[in-house]
């Protein structure tokens, strides 16, 4: 059983940068598929970034591309999410998943995971 606990989240004004890290217990192992998601008040869940832990390979929604950058720290069974040039826009609960699955296939489908964190706050102020 994986448990997952966020921390790093804040309050930044635009422009701005945070770190998010996932700390994560029990097994992972290479065929996991770890992701961030994100959910501001009245507004539907979104997948921000996936990581796939055997082969590194990641994947990322087109509004955070070229920003948010997702790793991982195997040895710490850490993973995390760095944000620069923040918007409001990114205000939201950010929130770290993790599946047990060959691939991070349909990884923005929050459906699919079956651990998850207890979030932490990201708020953009313009």
């Amino acid at each position: 059983q994986v448990q997952l606990v966020e921390s790093g989240g804040g309050s930044v004004q635009a422009g701005g940068s945070l770190r998010l890290t996932c700390a994560a217990s029990g097994y992972t192992g290479s065929t996991t598929c770890m992701a961030w998601f994100r959910q501001a008040p009245g507004k539907e869940r979104e997948g921000v970034a996936s990581i796939y832990i055997g082969s590194g390979s990641t994947y990322y929604a087109d509004s955070v591309k070229g920003r948010f950058t997702i790793s991982q720290d195997n040895a710490k069974n850490t993973l995390y999410l760095q944000m620069n040039s923040l918007k409001p826009e990114d205000t939201a609960m950010y929130y770290c998943a993790a599946r047990r699955t060959p691939s991070c296939a349909l990884w923005s489908m929050g459906r699919t995971y079956h651990a998850w964190g207890q979030g932490t706050q990201v708020t953009v102020s313009s």
